[in-house]
């Protein structure tokens, strides 16, 4: 799917977020300033819009690892892996350790080996042009269809 500008960006995470529960992982994977993260501050501000909350500043969490973002009664988790060089440091993180109470969002998941259910891999690519995207959907579980969805 070719993503043409960040207002089409916002109306697929929008249709994604609709689609978010508890224990839902996202993965997001893609070079260095393709948009991970502004498809995270989309998603989770749309979560905060369908709850009738205020929008919230969504930054990266490359230098602390991990935002995490109360919406209701939704935990949302926002890690950023890219500083994680060895699987052995991912577990000191525990990000699987809470059981299937929030929903994980995670760019740069490259180290992980933990069988999920419904998990959801979001692959970004530069695309032809500027502002343009390739974005690719691997869907687990519920998600298996997604690419149909949007």
């Amino acid at each position: 799917m070719i993503v043409k500008s960040l207002d089409h960006l916002n109306s697929i995470s929008a249709k994604i977020s609709k689609k978010l529960e508890k224990g839902d992982c996202i993965f997001l994977i893609g070079e260095i300033g393709v948009g991970k993260t502004t498809f995270t501050r989309h998603l989770i501000n749309n979560l905060q819009k369908q709850n009738g909350l205020k929008e919230t500043e969504v930054l990266s969490p490359t230098f602390n690892l991990l935002y995490e973002y109360d919406i209701q009664d939704l935990k949302i988790m926002h890690y950023d892996l890219y500083r994680i060089k060895k699987a052995a440091e991912l577990e000191h993180l525990g990000i699987f350790s809470d059981g299937s109470g929030t929903i994980k969002v995670i760019e740069w998941p490259d180290l992980i080996k933990t069988p999920l259910k419904n998990k959801l891999e979001i692959h970004l690519e530069y695309g032809q042009h500027e502002n343009e995207r390739n974005m690719k959907f691997i869907g687990f579980e519920k998600w298996a269809n997604l690419e149909d969805e949007v």
